[in-house]
């Protein structure tokens, strides 16, 4: 295997949903499709230790996430798939970059100064109460994931921009220091990327407890969708296709032609009950066939074993041979 054209993470800390298909998995798996690129694809469980103190939540939103990719196409054989957790030469890569990061430099990260702030706002004496050392440092683990296949490309939300900036402080830290080793990744933000609402119109996210479940059974998507807020207005009275979370979701999965038609029957007047009928129907669709595939994966977890560790193999072809140049570059190697 060679380095990584493209590389993205997720993190296993909870069960995949629409949102996640359309944000993540959906560009993933055809990417991973192209013979033309290498890319890596990898189950983020130590990132999920910070956030999840729940063993058995953390290993059973691995086994989801990773039926998941590949109930819904994720060529394995021609991407390299694996678990974080499978490659150590990661969390090795991760201290020698910590002791090259500045202190300053994980003070500025959003997430820490965000748990500042709440703390501080709550009148905490303590302002780094409640925050571990996992929280504060998550951005160097990050790099090492990168850095560790030396990604030419990383897609992100632009939430995520600020990390890939410090990955790429980091290895020129270390390319100045040590030997010119890391490539510097470059930052990918697709705006194109869609960004689906939840149930109350926010952004889709387990946080906010707002998702509709990827591979949940026919009946449940129906209820799902059905409990999606709408306005007031009725059957016939025109509506802004715009400002509808329905509608925004049919987007994300129709074509441009099809969103087109739909715009035009909205500003007709559309009953909202119709509606939420017709996007249950496509979208349960496009999930029949992934769904039975990811049914199958789930009562078969030891198929999906065998493709994380055949992922593995290929990663740690990469990793163990770089982690020594890297061990070699900063003192540690053979004295004889």
């Amino acid at each position: 295997m060679k380095n990584a054209d493209f590389l993205t993470g997720i993190t296993t800390s909870g069960t995949p949903h629409l949102g996640n298909f359309v944000g993540a998995i959906r560009p993933a798996v055809a990417t991973s499709r192209d013979s033309n690129l290498t890319s890596y694809y990898f189950l983020a469980d130590y990132h999920s230790l910070i956030k999840n103190h729940d063993p058995e939540k953390r290993c059973q939103s691995t086994l989801e996430i990773a039926a998941a990719w590949i109930a819904l196409g994720l060529d394995h054989d021609n991407c390299v798939f694996y678990r974080q957790s499978d490659i150590p030469e990661i969390p090795e890569l991760t201290w020698i970059l910590t002791c090259l990061t500045s202190k300053g430099l994980m003070n500025r990260a959003h997430a820490y100064k965000a748990g500042v702030q709440e703390n501080e706002v709550a009148g905490t004496k303590d302002p780094d109460q409640g925050i571990t050392m996992g929280l504060f440092s998550y951005p160097i683990l990050m790099a090492a994931d990168i850095l560790m296949f030396n990604a030419a490309k990383v897609p992100v939300g632009r939430d995520q921009v600020q990390h890939l900036e410090m990955t790429r402080d980091i290895a020129a830290r270390f390319n100045h220091v040590y030997e010119n080793l890391f490539v510097l990744p470059e930052v990918v933000v697709d705006d194109n990327t869609a960004v689906l609402a939840g149930l109350d119109g926010r952004k889709m996210s387990k946080s906010y407890n707002n998702y509709i479940p990827l591979f949940d059974t026919q009946k449940r998507l129906r209820k799902m969708i059905m409990k999606i807020q709408t306005n007031s207005l009725g059957p016939d009275e025109p509506k802004d296709p715009d400002t509808c979370i329905l509608f925004s979701i049919y987007k994300a999965f129709a074509t441009e032609a099809e969103t087109r038609a739909l715009a035009k029957r909205y500003r007709q007047g559309i009953a909202w009950g119709a509606m939420k009928q017709e996007l249950f129907e496509y979208i349960d669709a496009i999930l029949a066939e992934p769904r039975q595939r990811y049914d199958e994966l789930i009562t078969n977890p030891g198929d999906i074993e065998n493709i994380l560790a055949k992922g593995a193999e290929k990663a740690r072809a990469v990793s163990v041979p770089f982690l020594e140049k890297i061990r070699s570059a900063v003192g540690i190697r053979s004295l004889g």
